[in-house]
């Protein structure tokens, strides 16, 4: 008996008058959409510009669409080219099968494309896009939700999906492993066991995509292994097992030399980003400070006053000076005073000090004389 499960919709697309929105392709959008907004994010904590990211992904994206559908199609090629197969349905990315593997791989040629034309090292770019990648997935695995594909075995666990039986593409209706959801919760994990390693230990020169890479394989292998849809199979496990251990091997391995190659991480991802926005705060701080007026709160009263002060101050303190200078004077010219002639330079200080007397009185003394 049946407690609980998850429901699938039971149509993926609603049709707005002539045009068909698909919830595939939501889910795809909204992925790409969050994908380059966290990886904005890190870019600008990097050193970068803003708008950089969302700039090189105008070249990403596409590839990584073309990639996607490229790898599905030549994995999964009976439906199209086999036996009573329709090679236009090809082109029918929105009923889904796009295989991850083929999105990185022709994403990054892509993304190398505009990082050379920007002058970009693609490493560092990788680095930041990482975290939003696996962010980005998690959210377009709900589209194999939409879609009622990509689940795992019969199961009667309270978290079983429900899916419908259609007898037209033989599918039988049931309750399965989520598998979509099992990997949108690890790809959650991936995101932010790359956002705390690549914070903790300033992981630089490709090594956090390295390591989103390696993490997000080691989840795919025991998800894909749970599957039960159609799929090639090479001693025994499914191709896309051992196309997840292949590249998990090949992303640790670059981790490791890149480590010892290139230890710490980049001082500059994007020439002249950073003199701009040291020119550009620098403008900012001088604008604030010419609105700001007078530092320190003091009015211009008060400082009017200090001046007044100060200038009030300065001639007494150059009087003082004069007569210490005076006195010093005085000193010196004393001890160069003859030593054999002390009393006339006593008489001679007498008389200096003495004062002079009137000269009226002057007059009749000598009048008197005579």
């Amino acid at each position: 008996m049946e407690l609980a499960f998850i429901p699938s919709p039971s149509v993926g697309v609603v049709h707005l008058g002539p045009i068909p929105l698909r919830g595939y392709a939501f889910c795809i959008i909204i992925g790409v959409f969050v994908g380059v907004w966290l990886g904005n994010k890190r870019w600008v904590q990097r050193g970068g510009r803003s708008g950089t990211v969302a700039d090189i992904a105008v070249w990403a994206v596409p590839f990584g669409l073309v990639g996607g559908r490229l790898y599905h199609v030549i994995t999964t090629y009976e439906p199209y080219f086999g036996k009573d197969g329709h090679p236009l349905n090809a082109f029918k990315v929105w009923e889904g099968g796009l295989g991850i593997w083929g999105a990185v791989a022709l994403g990054a040629v892509g993304a190398w494309i505009g990082c050379r034309r920007r002058g970009i090292p693609l490493p560092a770019y990788a680095d930041a896009l990482a975290p939003g990648l696996a962010l980005g997935q998690a959210i377009g695995r709900w589209g194999n939700w939409f879609n009622q594909e990509l689940y795992g075995k019969p199961t009667d666990l309270p978290w079983a999906l429900k899916i419908s039986s259609d007898p037209a593409i033989g599918r039988v209706g049931g309750t399965y492993h989520p598998t979509f959801l099992y990997e949108c919760l690890w790809c959650i994990g991936v995101a932010a066991l790359v956002i705390w390693a690549d914070k903790r230990f300033r992981l630089g020169h490709g090594r956090a995509f390295a390591l989103y890479v390696a993490a997000y394989c080691a989840g795919r292998a025991w998800i894909e292994y749970m599957r039960v849809d159609e799929a090639h199979h090479i001693l025994g496990l499914r191709l896309n097992v051992w196309t997840a251990l292949i590249v998990f091997v090949l992303a640790v391995v670059y981790f490791v030399v890149s480590a010892k190659k290139a230890p710490g991480r980049e001082e500059v991802v994007e020439p002249g980003a950073l003199e701009e926005r040291a020119a550009a705060e620098a403008a900012a701080a001088g604008k604030s400070g010419e609105e700001g007026g007078p530092t320190d709160g003091a009015s211009p009263e008060a400082e009017d006053g200090d001046q007044d002060k100060v200038s009030v101050e300065k001639p007494a303190a150059k009087t003082e000076k004069a007569a210490k200078a005076e006195k010093a004077a005085q000193a010196e010219k004393a001890e160069e005073t003859p030593a054999g002639k002390p009393e006339a330079a006593a008489a001679d200080a007498t008389a200096a000090d003495e004062p002079v007397a009137d000269e009226p009185a002057a007059e009749a003394a000598d009048s008197k004389k005579s």
